[in-house]
C-alpha cells in the first residue's frame, strides 16, 4: 500500500491540523537537531534511505509527520499500525505482503509502546533481516516499554516539545496557506492572539492548530473582513487542563523534580512542581509519600523534626480532605526544603546492609541475648549485661560494652554531619568515645 501515490485529498470538515501536515521536510517546524541542514534525519531523506528507529516524544510534535514523509523520501512501500489496534495477526499480515511484493517496506508502529512481547517478538527477526525497516512512535520511555533485542535494532531518536515560536509559525502558516489553510479567509490576528494560543498549546502543535481553528469560529466583521479579537479567547482556552499519564515518564519526572529541588534547599521550585503534579492529576499522597522518605534520606538527624511533621501532614491530609489537605503538604515540603541536610542517615544504612551481607556468620554476643528459660541462664545468656540506666552519666563506658560482635571487625557507619541538629549529635558521640577510652585505660 502506498499513501504517497496522488496528492491527498481532504474529507469534507477535516480538522485544520490534519490539512496542514508538512507534504516535505522544508515544510516541517521544529526538531532542527533531526531534520535541520546536515542533521541524521535529513541525511537519510537525501540519500533515499532510511534505517530502523524509534521517534520517542511527547504528543503533537509530529512523530507521524515525520514517518510519513520518511517513507515518501525513501521510495518504499509503506505500512501503517497502531499498536492499541495491532496484534500478531496483523503484524504477520504486513510481513506477507512486505514478502509477497518483494520490495523494501517501511511499517510505521504508532504507541510502539503499546505491543507486549510476544507482539513485539513476532516483529523482530523481520526487522533484523531487513524485510521490515520499523519506524516506531512512541511518548513513553523505549528503554522501559521496548525490548532489549527490539531496541538494539533500531537508532533512538528524541523529539522535543515545540517551542512557542515554532507553534507560532506553524499557527500562520496555517492563516496563510490558501488551498489547505484559512488563508482564503484572510483574518487579522489581534496582537498576543497566537501567542496566548501558543501557551495554551504547550508545546503540542496538534492542539495549536485546533486551538486555532476554533477561534476562528469567534472572528468578528470588521472593514469587510475577518478580525480574531484577544477578547474572543477566553472561551476557547477556557481552563487549562495539565493532565499527564498517569504511569508515564512526566508522572515519575515530576515527582523526581520535586524530590531534587527539596534536597537542593529550593522550595519555590518544589512548589512549583508539586502544583503542576496535583493539577495534572497526580495523587496529593504519592507528593507526602516521596517527602517521607526525603524526611530520613535528605535531611535526616540535621533536623530530626522533619520526619514527624511529614507523618502530620499526611494524617492532616487524611483528616482534612483534600482542599485544605493540600496546604498541609506544601507545608511539609517547604520545611524538608528550608531544614539543614544531612545525607548520613541513608549512608550509615546502606553501609550496614552492606557490612551485613559480607558477614554470613555474625552473631549476638551472648551478654546481649535473651535469657527467658533457665536453660539459656545456664548457657550465658545475658550474663555481663550492663543496664545503661544504672551507669554513671546513663552510658556504660569502655569497648568491652560496645555491644559490636566480638569476632567482627569494627566498623563505623553513621558519620554525624556538622549541619543543624546533628552537629550537636557529632559532639554527643564525641564525648561518648572520650569516655570509652577513659574506661579502657582504667585498670
Amino acid at each position: 500500500m502506498d499513501l504517497f501515490e496522488s496528492a491527498p485529498g481532504f474529507a469534507e470538515g477535516a480538522p485544520l491540523a490534519y490539512r496542514m501536515r508538512p507534504r516535505d521536510l522544508d515544510d516541517y517546524v521544529g526538531q532542527q537537531a533531526l531534520v535541520g541542514p546536515g542533521k541524521p534525519l535529513r541525511q537519510m531523506a537525501a540519500a533515499h534511505t532510511v534505517r530502523s528507529m524509534i521517534l520517542w516524544g511527547p504528543p503533537g510534535v509530529g512523530k507521524t509527520t515525520l514517518a510519513e514523509l520518511l517513507a515518501r523520501a525513501s521510495n518504499a512501500r509503506f505500512e501503517q499500525l497502531s499498536a492499541v489496534m495491532a496484534g500478531v495477526k496483523e503484524i504477520r499480515a504486513v510481513v506477507e505482503r512486505a514478502q509477497a511484493s518483494r520490495a523494501t517496506t517501511l511499517l510505521f508502529l504508532d504507541e510502539i509502546h503499546r505491543l507486549n512481547k510476544s507482539q513485539q517478538d513476532a516483529l523482530l527477526p523481520h526487522v533484523e533481516s531487513g524485510l521490515l525497516t520499523l519506524i516506531g512512535a512512541t511518548t513513553e520511555n523505549p528503554s522501559f516499554e521496548v525490548n532489549s533485542a527490539l531496541l538494539s535494532r533500531t537508532r533512538v531518536y528524541v523529539l522535543k516539545s515545540l517551542t512557542e515560536e515554532e507553534l507560532i509559525q506553524v499557527m500562520r502558516q496555517a492563516l496563510d496557506d490558501v488551498e489547505r489553510g484559512l488563508g482564503s479567509r484572510a483574518i487579522t490576528v489581534e496582537e498576543g492572539v497566537l501567542e496566548a494560543l501558543a501557551r495554551a498549546a504547550a508545546g503540542d502543535a496538534r492542539r495549536a492548530l485546533g486551538l486555532l481553528e476554533t477561534a476562528c469560529d469567534f472572528t468578528r466583521q470588521e472593514n469587510g473582513g475577518e478580525v480574531l479579537a484577544k477578547h474572543a479567547l477566553a472561551d476557547v482556552i477556557g481552563h487549562q487542563s495539565s493532565a499527564f499519564d498517569k504511569q508515564g515518564d512526566a508522572y515519575f519526572d515530576l515527582l523526581s523534580a520535586i524530590h531534587k529541588s527539596v534536597r537542593s534547599s529550593r522550595p519555590d521550585a518544589a512548589l512549583l512542581y508539586m502544583a503542576r503534579f496535583i493539577q495534572g492529576g497526580g495523587d496529593p499522597l504519592d507528593v507526602v509519600r516521596r517527602l517521607s522518605a526525603i524526611a530520613s534520606e535528605d535531611v535526616g538527624n540535621a533536623d530530626p523534626r522533619a520526619l514527624p511533621l511529614v507523618i502530620a501532614a499526611w494524617d492532616a491530609y487524611l483528616r482534612l480532605g483534600d482542599y485544605e489537605g493540600q496546604r498541609a503538604i506544601a507545608h511539609a515540603a517547604i520545611h524538608l526544603a528550608v531544614a539543614p541536610k544531612s545525607n548520613r542517615i541513608d549512608q550509615a544504612w546502606k553501609a550496614a546492609q552492606q557490612f551485613a551481607a559480607s558477614q554470613p556468620r555474625l552473631e549476638v554476643p551472648t551478654y546481649l541475648r535473651n535469657a527467658p528459660t533457665k536453660l539459656m541462664e545456664e548457657l550465658g545468656h545475658g550474663e555481663g549485661y550492663r543496664y545503661a540506666h544504672n551507669e554513671k552519666d546513663g552510658y556504660p563506658a569502655g569497648s568491652a560494652h560496645d555491644c559490636w560482635p566480638e569476632e567482627l571487625p569494627r566498623a563505623r557507619f553513621y558519620e554525624p554531619s556538622p549541619f543543624g541538629q546533628e552537629k550537636r549529635f557529632g559532639e554527643i558521640m564525641a564525648w561518648r568515645e572520650a569516655k570509652d577510652a577513659d574506661a579502657d585505660r582504667a585498670p
